[in-house]
């Protein structure tokens, strides 16, 4: 069952509970003072796109400018935890 959240504390926890860290897509920036599309980066994930980590504070600036939710599953069926999450438009999530 998956959860949104706009909450960054929640976001957070959940992320870290995983080893996950925030991540932009590098060349997705506008301009070098400036963050693209957002991502977690989770240790020993396959990576289609080349990351960079980035602090929680740039992160949830572009989280909230974006409009965005947080997208998230706690369990996997087999109840270990999940990794899934995607960002959504906050429209989306109501």
């Amino acid at each position: 069952m998956a959860n949104t959240t706009t909450d960054h504390n929640t976001i957070r926890k959940w992320v870290e509970d995983r080893g996950g860290v925030p991540a932009t897509v590098e060349q997705t920036a506008d301009d070098s003072e400036s963050v693209g599309l957002l991502r977690i980066d989770f240790p020993h994930g396959s990576r289609n796109d080349r990351l960079s980590t980035i602090s929680w504070e740039m992160f949830f600036e572009k989280f909230d400018s974006e409009n965005l939710a947080f997208l998230h599953e706690d369990k996997a069926a087999n109840d270990e935890l999940s990794r899934f999450c995607k960002f959504i438009h906050r429209a989306e999530a109501e």
